[in-house]
Order: structure tokens, then sequence, then C-alpha cells
């Protein structure tokens, strides 16, 4: 297992603080063994269902992950439920039962709040989620899995999405959700059935899990108060399952730029493959994503400006500020690990085109920060303005992907991050010297290239 960690704050944009982003490599050297770090950031605006976890290799695999909730005293939706806490938030991840370095295998299991159960296992505890007949409940589903999305549903129970990834929407009124790695949703879901028990079920991509419900797998209990403590006997079918296009930003939803394809100050096309030789990687536009010497950060606040001057060579693009960005995501067939859910750090952006349509949405397009690209025949087209100078990870939430170079890094307005003059804590200093000199995970025992 890896002993060397560093922790980002998963859709939290870190204005002006882009050193506490959290990503190892790019805005930091990892926190040793015995040492410490304290990440102080403000949030600004932001409110939300956000989420924290390990960035550094693949570490957040072996369970250092969890919801981070900023609550809203001025909730547009307050009066439309009774219940919004710590009770309401539901947690979906996967588990293996080997350190994420040495994995051979798919995920063995499903936790739903931590708990499940695998292929031929035991019949072990299975998370509760209990509620009240008559209570409206806004629950804060997050996607903490390292590879497999995850089909969720409450049995016989709609749900209605108001938000996306930190994001408002416009209510939708949906009975299924395909929550992929990183993204998350509030629904509000009233307790209107009779008073008995009914599955919650987390059915992971059939790729990259282990679907089915035999023995409770992939499950958790919605109980109802005054319901016997047993496992449900319910069964489902969906009939409004989510589909991202019907998905409506309630603020601010025109996106910037003109209202066609390519539209934009700047459009960049991201167009990833695999190779074997003999060991996978990935390439983004034909460059493989490694981690550097220096932290990215690092290298613009010593003066270096140029995307062709920062490392790694090829994977960094230099982004000039308050223009209007459009990156073309193109998708990938399940032989190549598609489809890919693709995170941007330091924004949320506008889906003004989804993995699997083929329409443009130039008026009211779902604003988030995490999306799916669909396969390979498809593509997603977002859009964000360059109002935040700081070094910015793109890359596919599939942990496994990103170890083998399924991003780039965003250096966005790097000028404007030297003007910022960023107050540094003095152990962030010390992080670089210390892990060099230390690393625990590589055996690394060397002078820091400063």
């Amino acid at each position: 297992m890896l002993r060397a960690t560093s922790i980002h704050w998963h859709g939290i944009f870190q204005h002006g603080t882009s050193y506490a982003d959290g990503a190892a490599m790019v805005t930091q050297c990892p926190i040793i063994p015995n040492e410490s770090f304290q990440y102080d950031f403000p949030s600004f605006h932001q409110v939300g269902t956000y989420w924290y976890h390990s960035h550094y290799s693949t570490q957040y695999c072996d369970g250092l992950r969890g919801a981070f909730v900023i609550y809203d005293p001025d909730d547009p939706f307050k009066d439309s439920y009774d219940v919004d806490n710590v009770s309401t938030i539901i947690t979906l991840a996967d588990w293996y039962h080997e350190p994420a370095p040495l994995r051979t295998q798919r995920p063995v299991a499903t936790l739903i709040n931590g708990l499940g159960r695998s292929v031929n296992g035991t019949a072990t505890k299975l998370a509760v989620i209990n509620v009240e007949k008559g209570k409206r409940y806004r629950f804060r589903v997050i996607g903490l899995s390292c590879d497999p999305s995850f089909n969720f549903t409450i049995h016989h129970h709609q749900m209605t999405v108001i938000e996306a990834d930190g994001e408002y929407t416009t209510p939708l009124v949906v009975d299924s959700m395909e929550v992929w790695a990183g993204q998350r949703y509030s629904v509000i879901v009233k307790a209107d059935q009779e008073i008995d028990n009914y599955w919650i079920r987390a059915d992971p991509w059939f790729t990259r899990g282990r679907p089915g419900f035999d023995g409770g797998r992939n499950s958790a209990i919605f109980r109802y108060k005054g319901a016997p403590d047993v496992e449900p006997k319910t069964t489902f079918i969906s009939t409004k399952p989510l589909k991202e296009v019907n998905l409506h930003a309630l603020y601010n939803a025109t996106p910037p730029g003109k209202p066609h394809p390519g539209g934009a100050d700047l459009v960049i096309p991201i167009k990833h493959a695999i190779f074997h030789d003999p060991n996978p990687r990935f390439e983004v536009n034909n460059v493989t994503m490694k981690p550097p010497s220096v932290p990215i950060f690092l290298q613009v606040m010593n003066g270096t400006f140029n995307a062709a001057d920062l490392m790694p060579k090829g994977a960094v693009y230099k982004l000039p500020p308050n223009k209007v960005i459009e990156l073309v995501i193109y998708g990938s067939g399940a032989v190549d690990g598609g489809p890919h859910p693709w995170h941007l750090h330091g924004h949320s952006f506008w889906v003004v085109r989804s993995g699997n349509s083929t329409d443009y949405n130039f008026v009211n397009p779902v604003r988030r920060d995490t999306v799916d690209t669909g396969f390979d025949d498809g593509r997603t087209t977002i859009r964000f303005v360059t109002d935040n100078a700081g070094p910015w990870f793109l890359h596919c939430h599939i942990d496994w992907h990103l170890e083998i170079g399924l991003a780039v890094v965003f250096a966005e307005d790097p000028e404007g991050m030297v003007k910022q003059n960023q107050t540094l804590p003095p152990p962030y200093r010390e992080l670089c010297p210390k892990f060099y000199k230390n690393d625990p995970d590589n055996g690394n025992h060397t002078e820091y290239p400063e």
C-alpha cells in the first residue's frame, strides 16, 4: 500500500489557492509518513456536494476518500425537503481484496456507505437508510469509485434531481441514475410508499465490476420507520432513467461563446488511444502524461510560462486568461477502456454536447465538473472560461487510467498565477525536499532537483 499521500478536494475551484488543489506533482509533492500538511482554503461562493480523495497514484482505491458537503443557507430548494444531514449522504464505491499497486482483478464488491457483499461471500451487514413515512429527504449520492459507474435506484421511489456536481439544476424526476466515478447528484425523495423495506441498488458497469444482486450484492436497504429488521423482497424496472441531456442548469445556464460548435476563443480536441508496449499506457493527443520531477505549480512560480518549456513535455497546455475554451473530448469503446468519465480541476463547465448524444445545447445545458464522454462513436463538448489562474488537471477519473497517462494539464494564465502572489505556508516549501530524501514508496533518497 502506498504510504506517501496528497489530498484533492474534488470540485473545489481553489481560486487563488491552486497550491492546495492536492494533485501530486501537479500542484505539490506528496506528504511523507510522520509529516503533515494543512490544507487551508476558502470556498467562496461554492455550495453543494463534493468529496475528497488521495490524488497520489492509485491510493484512493485503497480507501482514502470521503464526502465533503458545503451546506447552502440560501438553498433555493430548502422548502422542498425536510431532511438533509449526514444520514442522507449516500456514497458508492468499489472495493478490492488486493492493495491498489498489486491489483489484478475487477472489484469484488460495491460498497454503499462503506458496506457491501462480494460474490460467494458471507452475508455481511448492509447499509441501511432510515426514513419516516411522509417526510421528504435530500439524498446526496456521491460516486467515489476508482473504476465502475453505478446504476443507482431506490425501488418504488422517484427521485427529483436538483444538483449535479455542486451546481443546481432545474428539477428533473427520474427513477434511476448512472453515477460515474467522481460525479455527484442531489435528489429529493419522498417517503410515500407503504411502511416496509425497499432495495437500494448500485449495479456496476458490466466490464468494470461484478453486476447482479444475488445474495444482496450491490445493494443497501431503504427502511421505513416501523418496518421489520429484515431484508427487502422488492423488484423494480426503471422507466425514467436519467439522461444528461435532460439536465439544465438553474443558474448561469447560457454557455459562453457563440451558439455553434467551434464558437469559442480556443477549441482543443482531446483524442486518446491505448497502447501495449508491452505494458498498457494511454496517450492524449499522442503524449502519455507522466509525473514531472518538479510540480507544475512550482515550475510556473519559478518563472516558466511557455507550454513548450513546462514538463512533462507535450502534456501541458497553456491557456490565456479570460477566454472561452471549448474542449471536444472523444469517446472510446469498451476495448479501449471506455466510456471514460473526465474531470476538470479548477472549474465547472457547460456540457454543450453529451457523450451519448449528437445534439448541441447552447441555451441551458447542465453545468458540472465530471462528465462521461461516451463510446467510440460519440464525443463530449464542454466549455469554460479561463477566470481561475492555476495548473489544472483534466483526466479520466478511472484511477487506473490516470495512472497510465490518460490526462493533460492546463497551465491557465501562468503569468497571472505569479501576480496572485499566493501566500504559501512554510510547510509547503518543505514537501518536495522531504519527499525526495525519504520517498517511502519508490525507495528514492536523492536531493530535490529544484
